[in-house]
């Protein structure tokens, strides 16, 4: 199959210039090659292929910098092959895989093991994150500089939160001298205690212990000032409360090295979507107060907050469908991220079309490394998508193995046509097929 392609009729959106405008762009054994007018001057040359898009937006492919993708050791779960299967059906060309596996990412060769199983998938590019201490324990470092020479991208003990400060001063110095970011799980355990869900009235009727927004916040705040301490490059993960983003954007005006992220399901939805004790609303940390979600997008307005990532994961229906308190946190995001945030972030007006695929593109790929699709010279992994089309969503139609999202049968814009990895074509909406 051809992997050189004419794209024509696009409305092709750069967030890195700032622009959406009607450009053809051409891709050459898998490399961006021209744009505009050039690339319908040299495409013949190229003997490339017309994909006429119609006036579907044509975009960097999405970078979800936080995925759960189970393996190994929870392939019940999920397994790389059907999560990358899903993350091309929702419009990413690459993600980033968190270390919380059975056994964990800690060491070389199960980070190599990972990278191997998604290069035999072949859709979605992985990326994987390794644990900052062995088995996520928390205890002490993990070999560092053997896991970024085996090609992790970033650290982090996703999943449980690195409680001792001395420790994680030390990984973020040992990070800053191996030139790559620290994920934090911010998350106070002995504020979480035993709870499920957010500490508030929906929790006080529900009769379910809560956790309290200070879980997080407090977090936040002890590792910002380690970041200042250290000057390392610190990434917070899955923001959910006002006062973390609060934290976060105090420290950024002081030139703090730190970024953060929040996940669709703080965008559109608050602890309210329990309402009996639905467990596909339950995540941690868990979704927030009304306030909250405002303060969320508002960070996202103003630059507070620079990536929207999934923190996809998945579970079984078994144990999804056990009583709320026993069920395991955690919800899928890879194939309705970008209809949630162009329904709740773009439709009302909240951000900027642009604004949202910064947020989906260009900043988890300076976060992690990697390089722009639309940049000539660089791997054509791009995204086309319709911003307008309406659908509703079927857990039954995933490409994951996860069934658990707070978003079934809710109506979401903005449905995926195609993905191109490498300039091949990973998925086609018109085939329902991947490869």
């Amino acid at each position: 199959m051809s992997n050189s392609f004419l794209f024509v009729n696009a409305r092709l959106a750069d967030p890195a210039d700032g622009r959406v405008r009607d450009e053809d762009l051409l891709v050459v054994d898998g490399v961006t090659t021209a744009r505009g007018a050039a690339a319908r001057a040299h495409a013949g040359a190229a003997r490339a292929v017309t994909c006429d898009l119609a006036g579907a937006v044509l975009a960097p492919g999405l970078v979800d910098a936080h995925v759960h993708l189970r393996e190994p050791g929870q392939s019940d779960k999920e397994t790389i092959a059907t999560g990358v299967a899903a993350a091309v059906a929702g419009g990413f060309t690459s993600v980033a895989c968190m270390p919380n596996t059975s056994p964990a990412i800690d060491e070389p060769a199960r980070l190599l093991w990972v990278m191997e199983r998604a290069a035999r998938a072949g859709l979605a590019r992985v990326h994987p994150v390794a644990a900052i201490t062995p088995g996520l324990l928390g205890e002490r470092l993990a070999d560092l500089a053997a896991l970024a020479e085996a090609g992790a991208v970033a650290f982090s003990d996703d999943g449980r939160p690195v409680m001792h400060a001395g420790l994680m001063r030390r990984a973020l110095e040992y990070a800053k001298d191996l030139g790559l970011p620290v994920i934090t799980h911010a998350e106070d355990l002995a504020l979480r205690g035993d709870g499920v869900m957010n500490e508030g009235a929906a929790s006080a009727r529900l009769g379910l212990p809560g956790i309290p927004a200070a879980c997080e916040v407090v977090a936040v705040m002890r590792d910002l000032e380690l970041a200042a301490l250290t000057g390392a490059r610190l990434h917070v993960a899955h923001l959910s409360a006002a006062g973390s983003v609060d934290a976060l954007r105090a420290a950024k005006a002081k030139g703090v090295r730190a970024s953060g992220e929040t996940a669709p399901h703080y965008i559109a939805l608050t602890d309210e979507a329990v309402g009996e004790y639905d467990t596909n609303a339950k995540m941690n940390p868990p979704l927030r107060a009304a306030s909250d979600r405002e303060a969320v997008i508002r960070g996202l307005a103003d630059g507070t907050i620079d990536t929207i990532a999934t923190d996809h994961a998945p579970h079984t229906p078994y144990e999804k469908q056990g009583e709320f308190a026993a069920a395991p946190f955690g919800v899928i995001g890879l194939e309705t991220a970008l209809g949630v945030v162009l329904q709740h972030l773009v439709v009302p007006g909240r951000l900027t079309l642009l604004q949202a695929l910064a947020a989906l593109t260009t900043a988890p790929r300076a976060l992690l490394g990697l390089p722009d699709p639309l940049t000539i010279g660089n791997a054509a992994d791009l995204t086309a998508f319709d911003p307008d089309a309406h659908w509703v969503v079927d857990p039954a139609s995933f490409r994951s193995k996860g069934r658990n999202t707070p978003f079934a049968g809710h109506t979401l814009t903005g449905r995926v046509l195609g993905t191109w990895v490498g300039g091949r074509r990973v998925f086609d909406a018109a085939a329902q097929a991947v490869r």
